[in-house]
């Protein structure tokens, strides 16, 4: 019953910026890992950036200093800003998080519907 909603996305010019969102809801323990995934055509699944219940943050190297992941634990949501886009970034962009639904339970992953971001002139 635990879900995940992502919102944002879209078509932006290169060196343009864009936000996305996502949102747990349903039973909700504690939410342990936030953070994204992208894949593109051709392309292996990589992760993109992810912050942890307690802030601690890891991002991929390609978008080191350009990308920053936020998160507000009372709406249990967390952001990422994109900026200065590049095409290479063009890619569906997934949300997962770290979700332990009871306190009887182990925690797993859940996934979110995705976004598509699109930079390109």
């Amino acid at each position: 019953q635990v879900q995940l909603v992502e919102s944002g996305g879209g078509l932006v010019q290169p060196g343009g910026s864009l936000g996305l969102s996502c949102a747990a809801s349903g039973s909700i323990f504690s939410i342990y890992v936030m953070g994204w995934y992208r894949q593109a055509p051709g392309k292996q699944r990589e992760p993109v950036a992810r912050m942890t219940s307690g802030g601690f943050t890891v991002y991929a190297d390609s978008v080191k200093g350009r990308f920053t992941i936020s998160r507000d634990n009372a709406k249990n949501t967390a952001y990422l800003q994109m900026n200065s886009l590049k095409p290479e970034d063009t890619a569906v962009y997934l949300c997962k998080a770290l979700i332990q639904s009871t306190a009887n339970t182990p925690p797993k992953d859940y996934w979110a519907q995705g976004a598509q971001v699109t930079v390109s002139p």
